[in-house]
């Protein structure tokens, strides 16, 4: 079952490559007129398309966990790995011989036009093999630390910097441009009084004024989180009053 950030960043990755379609489509009309002149065009939406497929690689996928949605991404991601070598050696060659063939347009058409049945039919089949290979690999290499991790879970009702704590300063970092800094401490007396079955304050802090939208977006994020985990929650101002278990830094 999927994490809060690991859905939060799949609908993102999703929400992309909706975007990169529109690009694609783009593309498609730029070939259509077969010209050298629509080469800078081209390389723009080249260098867009690399932007966001960067963004992906180094944000949103290393947060994917769930088998089945890395293998989606992925075998898109190798579309666009190969799509973008591709306009690159179009703009290297237009740069280097000015006036392509005809075949050479019509297959670089034909490439982005059968993306859905390249995807489905070659990358998914590279992109299963790849993860097949590296998490049998990654099984072998690391089994006696995941055992051993486990083992000590059991040992522990709940740890200083759990899953969590983490999923919470996550949600606060994508949730915000701000520097925002989150205290995450036991309950007091005086938090039990608001909220009888009360464990953890989670306070936030900033060294700029929020702005009361971005203060309540964040705190509205942490608490939806937390309840939908089936956790208590009340509200003050900068702080959220639970009875989860937190006990960080």
């Amino acid at each position: 079952m999927m994490s809060y950030i690991e859905k939060k960043y799949y609908n993102k990755i999703n929400d992309t490559f909706t975007e990169l379609n529109k690009e694609e489509q783009s593309l498609i009309e730029l070939l259509e007129y077969k010209s050298p002149t629509k080469a800078e065009n081209i390389a723009k939406i080249c260098s867009e398309v690399n932007k966001k497929i960067n963004v992906i690689l180094k944000k949103y996928y290393p947060e994917i966990k769930e088998l089945e949605s890395k293998l989606h991404i992925k075998a898109n991601l190798k579309f666009y790995f190969d799509l973008i070598d591709k306009l690159t050696d179009f703009i290297r060659n237009v740069e280097n011989f000015n006036q392509l063939d005809e075949k050479y347009y019509r297959s670089m058409i034909k490439f982005i036009s059968e993306k859905d049945d390249l995807i489905s039919n070659k990358y998914k089949n590279i992109a299963t093999q790849e993860l097949t290979s590296f998490y049998d690999q990654q099984s072998r290499n690391n089994l006696e630390k995941i055992l051993e991790y486990k083992l000590n879970l059991m040992n522990r009702e709940y740890f200083s910097f759990g899953p969590l704590e983490e999923e919470i300063r996550k949600i606060v970092k994508i949730s915000s441009s701000e520097s925002i800094k989150i205290k995450i401490e036991m309950a007091s007396e005086s938090d039990k009084k608001k909220l009888q079955s009360a464990n953890s304050r989670i306070s936030f802090s900033s060294e700029h004024e929020l702005s009361f939208e971005l203060n309540e977006k964040v705190l509205l994020e942490i608490k939806t989180f937390l309840e939908s985990k089936s956790f208590e929650v009340i509200e003050e101002s900068n702080s959220l009053i639970t009875d989860a278990k937190l006990f960080g830094n």
